[in-house]
């Protein structure tokens, strides 16, 4: 062999990265992490991949008179939802990614952390 890297045998490992990627953004989709606000009075699931899928309203919040604090709880929820699934999927991702790096490699101060999805 002359040193030179063999380029099958690159195109091969990027195809499994590339399926491991789509399996993990797979599992992600079915991941649920759920946000509470209000004291419960809202509550916000949301996907692994940060997609909100629903929202739970207690009764007792709306209050034809304040929809300003429905509103606000609203939005309290599904921007803490969204935090959460973003920490699971940054889990998920350094996981598998570490898995694919050699030993002692750690890219994840590069470039700002890990990719958005």
């Amino acid at each position: 062999m002359d040193g030179q890297p063999n380029m099958a045998d690159l195109f091969g490992k990027m195809a499994d990265m590339q399926q491991r990627m789509a399996d993990i953004q797979a599992k992600l989709a079915e991941e649920r992490v759920t946000a509470e606000a209000g004291g419960g009075m809202v509550a916000v699931t949301a996907d692994g991949t940060g997609r909100v899928v629903s929202i739970k309203i207690e009764p007792d919040a709306v209050d034809p008179d304040d929809l300003e604090l429905l509103e606000d709880l609203v939005v309290a929820g599904v921007n803490k939802a969204i935090e959460e699934a973003e920490a699971v999927k940054a889990q998920k991702l350094q996981e598998a990614t570490s898995s694919m790096l050699p030993p002692g490699l750690d890219l994840g101060n590069l470039g700002g952390g890990l990719p958005k999805f």
